[in-house]
């Protein structure tokens, strides 16, 4: 393994990401402390849980898509009303990944316990609802319809796609298009609606705004394909997170898919390292091998960088400038993460 090759990537791609955050780094200082004023409250556990959850980090993606894509229309991102919705955005994902850790019985979540691992369960449930109505009260002070209408769809298809998702648990016969129903529904959905929020609050027209509603869908698709790639072929120390879990936890990904069509012969194994919730003769290392020699991997790859290359193509009909630059060169930052 060439150790300082990949050390050298990860710097390249610490670099690119750092490049594209400069461009609305005052802005998410300022979602920081808005982050902080909304979870101020008077009941203690509230409070403390909502400090953990800051202190927690985590890039601030859907925050930064929300302020540059304000900016790529010619708003002015840094108006306290594009500020808390940036927050509201960062809050609904916070109580997404709350409320999934809960249901995957993680123990981790950014290199940390996890929320219902460190307070119980019911805290975390309860903790997840409040950062849910938290942001719904602060989108009020909005007052626009529009907005509201976005946020409500998002947040009901988030919920739609856990349920779907639980439908799916333990099965190995999960086909293509039901993954990408979920996969849409549970993170495609939340970015593309950051970035049209963005777009309605920098004032843009109904084209821009389509645009970057389209944009963020497709980006969203090729983050979460990646994401499920990584779990499949990466280590916890890159991940944030413990690596090869959602086969343990019953979920069967892209990779999976495109190998059980080519391997049936194979479902059986999968089937039973899920239903134990352990690697056995089946290991990871195994499956890996026995994707990448049918092409399942590659396959995944190019599927990744096809939506990519969609959410490029989306930002034709935005004006050039530094912001419109920064969002496009998110997606090619997102499909390195698999190196």
């Amino acid at each position: 393994m060439n150790t300082s090759g990949n050390t050298a990537a990860v710097e390249d791609r610490q670099l690119t990401a750092r490049r594209i955050f400069s461009l609305v780094a005052s802005e998410l200082a300022l979602v920081e402390e808005e982050f902080e004023r909304q979870a101020r409250s008077n009941i203690q556990v509230i409070a403390y849980i909502g400090d953990y959850l800051r202190a927690s980090g985590g890039k601030r993606v859907r925050p930064a898509l929300t302020l540059l894509s304000a900016y790529a229309v010619g708003g002015d991102a840094s108006r306290p009303n594009v500020v808390r919705m940036a927050t509201v955005m960062e809050f609904l994902h916070t109580a997404t990944l709350v409320h999934d850790d809960i249901i995957d019985n993680a123990e981790t979540r950014r290199n940390r316990p996890s929320i219902n691992s460190r307070f119980g369960n019911q805290a975390a449930v309860l903790m997840g609802d409040w950062l849910y109505m938290s942001a719904f009260e602060t989108s009020l002070q909005e007052r626009s319809l529009p907005v509201l209408d976005i946020l409500t769809a998002v947040t009901r298809k988030m919920t739609e796609g856990e349920l779907l998702q639980l439908t799916l648990l333990g099965r190995a016969d999960v086909t293509e298009e039901q993954y990408f129903d979920v996969l849409r529904r549970k993170t495609a959905f939340l970015f593309s609606a950051c970035c049209e929020i963005g777009a309605i609050l920098g004032g843009a027209g109904p084209d821009e705004r389509r645009a970057l509603r389209d944009y963020g869908l497709h980006l969203g698709t090729a983050f979460q394909l990646i994401d499920d790639l990584l779990d499949f072929t990466s280590h916890d120390e890159l991940l944030g997170k413990a690596a090869g879990v959602d086969l343990l936890e019953g979920k069967l990904t892209l990779p999976l898919i495109y190998l059980l069509a080519q391997e049936p012969r194979m479902k059986p194994a999968v089937q039973s390292v899920m239903r134990e919730g352990a690697y056995g003769e089946m290991t990871r290392e195994g499956l890996v091998r026995a994707a990448e020699e049918v092409g399942a991997l590659g396959r995944a790859r190019r599927s990744a960088a096809s939506y990519v290359e969609a959410a490029v193509r989306a930002l034709d009909e935005i004006a050039p400038s530094k912001y419109s630059d920064g969002l496009r060169s998110i997606p090619a930052y997102i499909l390195e993460r698999e190196m």
